[in-house]
């Protein structure tokens, strides 16, 4: 018998599914659907408040921040096109960066397992490994960026 998901692991499930239909559906998802981020996460969550809660954390925040998130994957993924990327790869990775970036309850190494899991489990054979290393490129950006931020306070 296998064990229930994990909350946070259902709640990025369910994150990762609406951001996909937001990137492939437009911004008007949500009128298109009659409901708000907050409705149609609930479908989901089966009322689990906590799955609830981190999901519609991650939704939002990835949509609020996409542009920044667009860009640094661009840095990233040089000579690589983000229409060209597949779709779920896209949003795990936008979902997986604004972890790493804004969300300090989250150790990194955890953020970047669970996208790959969520890569292998929703896009093809090859996703984990392309996840892993760009969130990898990314991750070790983000630390470098503060240390050096660190270092210019401290001067």
């Amino acid at each position: 018998m296998t064990q229930p998901l994990r909350r946070r692991t259902r709640a990025r499930e369910i994150a990762l599914q609406l951001l996909f239909q937001f990137d492939l559906r437009g911004e008007r998802y949500e009128q298109e659907a009659g409901e708000s981020i907050q409705q149609l996460l609930a479908h989901d969550s089966h009322g689990d408040e906590e799955v609830l809660t981190f999901a519609k954390r991650l939704v939002e925040g990835t949509l609020q921040h996409r542009d920044e998130l667009d860009e640094r994957l661009r840095t990233v993924t040089r000579n690589w096109e983000l229409k060209r990327m597949a779709g779920v790869d896209r949003n795990v990775l936008r979902m997986s960066m604004f972890e790493l970036m804004h969300c300090a309850d989250v150790p990194p190494k955890v953020a970047i397992n669970e996208a790959i899991e969520l890569g292998k489990k929703f896009s093809t054979a090859n996703s984990g490994g392309f996840i892993n290393g760009i969130l990898d490129r990314v991750r070790l950006d983000i630390e470098q960026e503060r240390t050096v931020k660190k270092q210019a306070e401290n001067s």
